[in-house]
């Protein structure tokens, strides 16, 4: 990830080596996970929705951010700061789509609007423009630096720099996600309890279908919490103690931020639609006496339909 370099100063060469390995490692995961969920979006046209391509547009962020944090630094010249500049665009990118999923989400259960597909354009400015103004203020006053197999950028006021250009977007996108999913939350139990009140069963049945649907997504905003927590904390100890490293948080920091993209292929990507439409051409192609050993949650006869996100709901009012 973006953040990742800056961990291998003042330490050990063994120590480099581990947490190049890690990195490696983790990435690697992510890149497997991101790249499955966007050959299922090329492959199965039914996945084609306008929900399930904003998830589809956060998977191709997550995989070329893993792509080029695998890569590392190929070279002293040109290659250095392509992968510097692109590791850090396409990571800030990636935790950028998921607040215009949730935005979506809200604008869809809460204000009850049906436009969103509307602004996919807006969408896309947002997201890659602020990736490259972030990116390019980043730029200024660099000084490339090589630590390994990374290409690094070291600035004179590099913590101030990195929080303006990374933090301050991540940890605003992680409230505004965790306050959006409270809302969306928050007002579908509103509705279950009136249903209830009211005594409508079908509506009670179709409250309680999107409950479970959507209950997940309060968990979401963890995915970033989770992936970041240890780097935020380790930049805030190398501002208080800059010549004192701790390899354990090191560690840590290098191997969540770098599983950030499987985290949200699993979460994000393999949702009942992905797995409906895999278990459809394993009907198809896969041998009856080999379906036995696939997991009950795979089997086609037992997934349930479910809302994605908001698909559905949009669908419905047109």
């Amino acid at each position: 990830m973006a953040t990742i370099v800056s961990v291998i100063g003042g330490l050990t060469a063994h120590n480099r080596q581990v947490l190049s390995a890690v990195n490696t490692g983790a990435s690697s995961l992510s890149f497997i996970g991101s790249s499955f969920i966007v050959l299922c979006y090329v492959l199965f046209t039914e996945l084609r929705k306008f929900s399930f391509k904003l998830v589809f547009y956060l998977a191709f962020s997550d995989m070329l951010c893993s792509f080029f944090n695998i890569v590392g630094d190929p070279s002293r010249g040109f290659f250095c700061y392509a992968q510097s500049y692109s590791t850090h665009f396409f990571c800030v990118a990636s935790f950028l789509w998921t607040t215009t999923i949730a935005f979506t989400l809200h604008r869809t259960v809460v204000r009850h609007k049906t436009d969103v597909e509307d602004l996919e354009a807006m969408f896309h400015l947002y997201v890659w423009g602020t990736s490259l103004v972030m990116t390019v203020i980043r730029s200024f006053g660099n000084d490339h630096r090589h630590f390994g197999s990374w290409c690094s950028s070291q600035m004179a006021s590099k913590f101030v720099v990195h929080f303006i250009t990374f933090y301050m977007p991540l940890w605003g996108a992680i409230l505004y996600n965790g306050v959006t999913y409270l809302q969306v939350i928050r007002m579908l139990n509103n509705a279950a309890r009136m249903a209830v009140g009211m005594s409508d069963r079908a509506y009670v049945s179709d409250t309680r279908d999107n409950m479970k649907a959507l209950s997940r997504w309060g968990y979401y905003p963890l995915i970033l919490i989770g992936s970041w927590a240890f780097g935020t904390i380790n930049r805030i100890h190398d501002f208080i103690e800059p010549g004192h490293k701790i390899f354990w948080l090191s560690l840590l920091d290098v191997g969540t931020a770098s599983l950030m993209g499987l985290f949200n292929s699993i979460a994000y990507g393999l949702n009942s639609s992905v797995r409906r439409a895999i278990c459809e051409r394993l009907d198809m192609f896969w041998p009856e006496r080999l379906r036995r050993w696939l997991p009950s949650k795979f089997k086609y006869r037992n997934l349930q339909q479910e809302s994605e996100l908001v698909s559905l709901k949009i669908e419905d009012e047109r």
